[in-house]
């Protein structure tokens, strides 16, 4: 088996995405399926971004954590 992960962020309420979340989630899955892939599941990652120490101190950002959605698929050999 192959597996592909693809990063996912939905754009909402920009004049330019007509489109729902949903709707932009089934376009991705719909084109990755047609090049022979199937769908598995969407998973979130959880990381930590380090903080940044700013010249001197001064500017110095806190250290935080951010998830990302990744859409799953996979493919057999």
């Amino acid at each position: 088996m192959k597996y592909q992960v693809i990063p996912f962020v939905a754009s909402m309420g920009s004049k330019k995405e007509k489109k729902t979340p949903s709707e932009q989630l089934e376009d991705l899955i719909n084109t990755y399926t047609q090049q022979g892939w199937d769908y598995i599941r969407v998973e979130s990652i959880t990381t930590f971004v380090a903080g940044n120490s700013g010249c001197f101190g001064l500017g110095a950002t806190p250290g935080h954590t951010t998830s990302r959605q990744m859409i799953v698929f996979r493919k057999s050999s």
